[in-house]
């Protein structure tokens, strides 16, 4: 645009402060060179969802949602500003072949984690349906891998009877051979939520649950601790799978299953940044955010400050 005082493109803020810069600045375009640090890669599917979901929309919004944010944390008296996000885009589904698109998320995930090994990559969901696509690409390319998973949900239905969806990834993950369920830890799955016969098969695969319950006895932090010890003696790396339903509806309005009894926002950002202090924890999801059902993008704004408080903290 030609160069006249108090004349902006329509795209930009009409207010810009001088001692701010707004997060959402953090994000740069992958240019195709190898990349450092934090990496977000969108992946836009909410078909597989066994209930209605806009899930899809929600890579574009947590973006957006970035710039409610400065790159200034009082906490630590850091700022970020001279910190890049690299942003990978998002991956295009198929229109109408829902296998095809879970295929394409794996080949594509994996090729950007083997052309940029020194990344930790952030995938913005979608159902919870793309964690298996992103844990099989995670896992061929770091090798054996630990999952903690925030959720309300095992996510370990039957796939005879909706083929794979939002309900089944990691079973898929488990029946495919890419972890053992001795690998997988839930984290705040909540009663009244779900059946008998997927809590059993998590206990029979070898599955360790934490309820709301143990979440609320014990405390995330120590739950964490446990986890992060018992998976690193194990494994090469650890995965962070975040559905966003964990949280209680009070502070989740835009997850399509919501309900009562979950986890306090609080709770969940300070398990995150325990995690990004671990040095094995080298990627992470966050799903299950409908930009649809939110209210005032609140969910989504909870999302974008889990990826700032992952990334102020990692080592």
């Amino acid at each position: 645009m030609p160069d006249v005082r108090h004349l902006l493109p329509a795209s930009e803020p009409k207010f810009k402060d001088s001692g701010i810069t707004k997060a959402g600045e953090l994000l740069k375009i992958w240019n195709g060179s190898p990349a450092t640090g934090i990496g977000l890669i969108g992946a836009p599917l909410s078909k597989t969802s066994i209930s209605h979901s806009g899930a899809a929309m929600a890579p574009e919004v947590i973006r957006k949602m970035l710039h409610s944010f400065t790159t200034y944390s009082v906490e630590k008296d850091k700022d970020l500003k001279s910190v890049a996000i690299t942003d990978f885009g998002d991956i295009t589904p198929h229109v109408t072949d829902l296998k095809e698109t879970q295929n394409r998320f794996v080949k594509v995930i994996q090729e950007v984690l083997e052309r940029n090994p020194d990344i930790i990559p952030v995938i913005l969901g979608g159902d919870h349906s793309i964690s298996a696509s992103s844990i099989r690409a995670f896992r061929k390319v770091k090798g054996p891998v630990g999952i903690i998973q925030f959720d309300a949900h095992h996510d370990l239905r039957n796939l005879e009877d909706g083929g794979p969806s939002n309900g089944t990834p990691f079973r898929q993950l488990i029946e495919g051979n890419d972890i053992k369920g001795e690998h997988l830890i839930q984290i705040g799955i909540r009663d009244f939520s779900n059946g008998r016969m997927y809590t059993n098969y998590a206990k029979e695969n070898g599955i360790k649950i934490y309820s709301m319950n143990n979440v609320n006895r014990l405390g995330a932090r120590r739950i964490l601790e446990e986890s992060v010890r018992t998976l690193k003696s194990k494994v090469s790396s650890i995965y962070v799978s975040v559905d966003m339903d964990v949280l209680d509806q009070a502070f989740a309005p835009g997850c399509p299953a919501i309900g009562p009894g979950g986890m306090t926002s609080e709770d969940l950002i300070q398990g995150v940044q325990y995690l990004s202090t671990c040095p094995d924890v080298k990627g992470m999801d966050i799903v299950e955010v409908d930009p649809t059902l939110d209210f005032r993008n609140m969910t989504s704004r909870l999302a974008a400050y889990l990826i700032l408080q992952f990334l102020l903290n990692r080592p």
